[in-house]
């Protein structure tokens, strides 16, 4: 993958750092490696990217390896400031500001910059504090969501890569191995730890100054659960994530190490050669491409979405919907009309009672999948849907496509066929004439409060997490 500004700018400081600690000028070390004065300069200043030939001439002509210019730390500690303003005069929350950036000098001292950095540091911690809350968590997430849906929720960059980390772990086919997971941890500098004592607010933690991945004993037995979190954690070092910026930056690398595990665990190759044989065969299932690769029923549906349309030109949606009719995930390319509040945001939103995610629940049979089509509004779709139930209670899972595409699908046959008029209230939101006269101004239900509504979320550099929670952790550890 390209790297990013911050990278070269960095690439370009470590540069500077060699040819001033050697006394050279920009003149000078130009003419002992080939180029002249004003390239080396745009190097420096993380304008241009060197091609590895030119950084080879420049390790020669410093003395140094190729690795130590590649290093991502500052070379000192006036490079640290100047790389971090560049950062925080980068974010969005700065560029919202309409202010321009301030332009460091050779005579701005350390005291200065160090001064307008805790403007920024104090203007990011109020902007956090503004938007660490449920309502902006759920704009951010609304925006993406529909970023996602033009891209056909397929990454291939991420695809890419995954692969290529694959390959060189030695794996070839079949389920991802828990060893394999380790060796890919292991060639990335990186030991995988389990704790008992993982902060609350943390799925893992890694150890960057160590090379410790940290993961909860809980994960170890079965399932797909250690290799997920574990992948999760490689890959924000692998996609090159920074601190994020704002809640949409953290929802977007969420989804990227989200998406780089699932790429791992189900390969984009095998997964298409494996969905290709069963389309052929008009026998696409969720439960066989699940138990084909070791997965949740979950996780194979999110990475339906990614591979069908893109690879397959088959539009597709998917649901999580709670016991209550909540839903916690959605995707959808397809137009199911999912229900939805004032700002678009879906998440929280009750489906159709007619919906198989939701009709579902009243089945006997919880052990394998059931199908339905559904006439809505925009029109016929079909669906497979698995019920489950974790300690927060019941879940369902839905994969469906319009009904022209049910053809591909294994449970087409189905006789199951349910109509909903929602966003119509007259569908299932209100009761019956009837039953409406019989009650009315006769009962009063008391509501269930979600707690989260109340909750802000924990204010740190990552939104979501207790900053302070994890560094005694990291403490504590690092000690022992």
């Amino acid at each position: 993958m390209a790297p990013t500004s911050l990278e070269l700018s960095t690439l370009g400081h470590r540069i500077r750092h060699q040819r001033i600690s050697h006394g050279f000028t920009l003149d000078e070390l130009g003419e002992r490696v080939g180029v002249a004065g004003s390239q080396l300069s745009l190097i420096e200043n993380g304008k241009r990217e060197p091609k590895l030939s030119l950084l080879q001439a420049i390790a020669v002509a410093t003395g140094v390896e190729v690795t130590d210019l590649l290093s991502s730390e500052p070379p000192n500690r006036r490079a640290a400031l100047e790389i971090e303003l560049e950062r925080a005069q980068a974010s969005s929350v700065f560029r919202q500001l309409g202010i321009p950036p301030v332009k460091v000098t050779k005579g701005m001292s350390d005291e200065t910059i160090e001064a307008i950095l805790g403007l920024h540091r104090e203007l990011q911690r109020r902007e956090s504090e503004a938007i660490a809350t449920p309502e902006e968590a759920r704009r951010a997430n609304t925006e993406l969501r529909l970023h996602m849906r033009t891209l056909d929720n397929y990454l291939p960059e991420i695809e890419k890569l995954a692969e290529k980390q694959l390959r060189a772990a030695g794996h070839v086919s079949g389920a991802l191995t828990h060893r394999t997971v380790s060796i890919m941890a292991e060639q990335l500098g990186f030991e995988l730890i389990y704790v008992n004592d993982l902060p609350h607010s943390a799925r893992s933690v890694t150890d960057l100054e160590n090379g410790r991945i940290y993961l909860p004993p809980a994960s170890i037995p079965g399932g797909h659960g250690l290799r997920s979190m574990a992948l999760q954690a490689m890959a924000h070092r692998l996609l090159g994530h920074q601190r994020p910026t704002d809640y949409a930056d953290f929802l977007q690398q969420r989804l990227e190490i989200n998406y780089f595990a699932a790429s791992c665990l189900m390969p984009e190759t095998a997964s298409v050669a494996f969905l290709s044989q069963r389309k052929k065969e008009r026998d696409l299932a969720v439960e066989d491409f699940r138990d084909a690769f070791g997965v949740t029923h979950e996780a194979a549906g999110m990475r339906i979405t990614n591979l069908v349309t893109h690879h397959f030109g088959i539009p597709l949606h998917f649901l999580r919907v709670d016991g209550s009719g909540a839903i916690s995930r959605v995707y959808e390319n397809d137009g199911l009309p999912v229900p939805m509040d004032v700002t678009g945001a879906v998440e929280g939103q009750i489906v159709c009672r007619r919906f198989l995610a939701r009709a579902a629940f009243e089945e006997q049979n919880r052990t394998t999948e059931h199908y339905q089509y559904t006439d809505t509004p925009a029109g016929t779709f079909w669906c497979s849907t698995q019920t489950g139930t974790t300690s927060a209670g019941e879940f369902s899972i839905t994969v469906g496509v319009p009904f022209d595409d049910a053809k591909w699908f294994r449970g087409r046959e189905t006789q199951k066929r349910a109509v909903s008029t929602c966003p119509d209230e007259s569908c299932c939101r209100r009761p019956a004439a009837s039953v409406a006269e019989r009650w009315s101004g006769k009962a009063w239900p008391s509501a269930r409060v979600h707690q989260h509504m109340f909750s802000p979320l924990p204010r740190g550099a990552f939104p979501g997490v207790d900053d302070g929670e994890v560094y005694a952790f990291l403490d504590r550890h690092a000690q022992g």
